[in-house]
C-alpha cells in the first residue's frame, strides 16, 4: 500500500519548470477553497528558498481534511529563488518578510493570521490529510494552549532504512522522557500548533538564530498546557537538512546520542528560563 505521501514525493525537491502542468493546476484548484473571510484556523508556511520542495508542502495542505473555515499564508522569508514565482502561479495569499530567519518568518505570519488557531509548517516539510484536524481536536480542550506533533525523514537514495527507523525510534523515546518536565525542547516549528491570542501576548523571539519555537512553547506554559500528539494521523515528513548537517545519518545519530546523554540529568527538573549561547543570539 502507498504512503499518503507517496504522490507528493513526484514533485518534492523539483525545480517549477519540470513539473506537470496538470499537477499545478491541480494544486492550484484545491488551494482556492481555503476560506479568504472569517477563518477558524489559520495554517501559517514559513519559506526561504524553498521553490523546490514548497509545492509538495503546498499540495499536502491543500488535502487536509479540515472541519473548520481554514485560511493558509505564506510568509516569503526573503527568498532569492523562484518561491515567489510559484506561490503567485498558485495563487496563495502571500507576504513578504524582508528580515532574514524563522523568527522574524513565524511573528510575520502570526501578526497577519485571522484564525483563532494558528498551525505553524515549514516549507519542506508534507503533512498527512488528517494533521490539521488532529491538532485542533486538542487544541479545543480549554486546558491546552499549544499542541505538537512528531515527524519523520524522507530516507535519502541509498541509506538504511532501517537505520533510519532505528534513529527515530530512539528520538521518539528520549522526546517522550523530556516531555514530562521540559516539553518546550520537544516543541519543532514544522508540527507547532497553538491558539492565537495568548501567542500574540508572548510572541515569537526575534534576536535568535534557532530555538523560536521552543520559547514560544515555554511563554505559553503559563497559558495552559503544551500537549504532545503521538498519533500517526499529526506525523509529518520532511527532508533531511538538519541531519545533513553533521555529514551523515550515522554521525548525526552519534552526535545527538552525546548531546542526549550530557543533558539526560536535566530531564528530571523543569526550567524556567533558558540562557542564550552566544553563538544563536543575532546581533
Amino acid at each position: 500500500m502507498a504512503k499518503w505521501y507517496t504522490q507528493y514525493t513526484k514533485v518534492y525537491d523539483q525545480c517549477i519548470s519540470s513539473v506537470d502542468d496538470n499537477i499545478i493546476e491541480k494544486v492550484w484548484s484545491k488551494i482556492q477553497r481555503f476560506s479568504r473571510s472569517e477563518p477558524v484556523v489559520s495554517i501559517v508556511v514559513i519559506a526561504y528558498n524553498e521553490e523546490k520542495k514548497l509545492l509538495a508542502c503546498l499540495w499536502s495542505l491543500a488535502e487536509q481534511h479540515c472541519h473548520e473555515p481554514t485560511e493558509l499564508i505564506v510568509i516569503n522569508n526573503n527568498s532569492t529563488d523562484q518561491t515567489e514565482t510559484l506561490l503567485k502561479r498558485l495563487n496563495v495569499t502571500y507576504y513578504n518578510e524582508i528580515k532574514q530567519g524563522p523568527g522574524f518568518a513565524r511573528q510575520c505570519g502570526l501578526d497577519r493570521a485571522s484564525g483563532k488557531f494558528v498551525l505553524c509548517v515549514d516549507g519542506d516539510t508534507m503533512y498527512p490529510p488528517t494533521y490539521a484536524d488532529t491538532h485542533l481536536k486538542v487544541l479545543a480542550k480549554p486546558e491546552v494552549v499549544s499542541t505538537f506533533s512528531l515527524w519523520s525523514f524522507l530516507p535519502l537514495e541509498g541509506q538504511s532504512k532501517t537505520f533510519l527507523w532505528f534513529y527515530e525510534g530512539l528520538r521518539d523515546i528520549y522526546l517522550n522522557l523530556q516531555y514530562i518536565k521540559r516539553p518546550e525542547l520537544c516543541v519543532r516549528g514544522m508540527v507547532f500548533s497553538f491558539k492565537t491570542e495568548p501567542a500574540r501576548k508572548v510572541g515569537f523571539r526575534t534576536d535568535i538564530r534557532r530555538g523560536e519555537d521552543g520559547s514560544m512553547a515555554l511563554g505559553l506554559k503559563m497559558y495552559g498546557k503544551v500537549q504532545f500528539i503521538r498519533s500517526k494521523k499529526a506525523r509529518a515528513m520532511t527532508g533531511q537538512n538538519t541531519l545533513g548537517a553533521d555529514g551523515s545519518l550515522a554521525n548525526s545519530f552519534y552526535v545527538r546520542l552525546r548531546k542526549a546523554i550530557r543533558s539526560m540529568g536535566g530531564l528530571f527538573f523543569r526550567k524556567k528560563r533558558y540562557q542564550d549561547e552566544d553563538s544563536n543570539l543575532i546581533r
